[in-house]
């Protein structure tokens, strides 16, 4: 007898644990809009309360909607678009370069073939030169 009553017990508290679980469960999407200051509070609530009765099934949605807003951002969207439009002018800004830079290595490869020179391959200057032993020849010649 006293099990039966036991197990009434413990089913009635797992019962209403479960029910008010499942309460504050639904309602964090509120609390983070509440706590980040959302425009749409009130509405994130009551879609709370609708997901509740539809098992929980708006709930992620209204997370990712608690969660997009930030106080000091906003949707965020456009900071966004600003970084992009500017990328996109600096990146305008490098291509003119390069065409530029392009232009102006065709013409040194005109000028030089119609000069006769060969291309320098040597990228170090003669003064910089040092033999084996790490003495500069020309330096002792001065």
């Amino acid at each position: 007898m006293f099990l039966d009553y036991f197990a009434l017990g413990v089913l009635c508290f797992v019962a209403v644990f479960l029910f008010y679980g499942i309460i504050a469960i639904h309602d964090i999407p509120y609390e983070i809009s509440k706590k980040r200051n959302h425009p749409h509070q009130d509405a994130i609530h009551y879609a709370g309360w609708v997901s509740l009765f539809t098992l929980h099934a708006l709930w992620p949605f209204l997370w990712i909607w608690a969660t997009l807003w930030r106080e000091d951002r906003g949707w965020g969207f456009t900071k966004i678009q600003n970084e992009q439009n500017e990328l996109h002018h600096e990146i305008l800004k490098l291509s003119e370069q390069v065409e530029h830079l392009t232009g102006k290595v065709a013409e040194l490869e005109v000028m030089q073939a119609k000069h006769g020179t060969a291309p320098n391959v040597d990228t170090k200057s003669a003064d910089t030169k040092k033999d084996n032993t790490g003495n500069n020849p020309q330096e002792d010649e001065r």
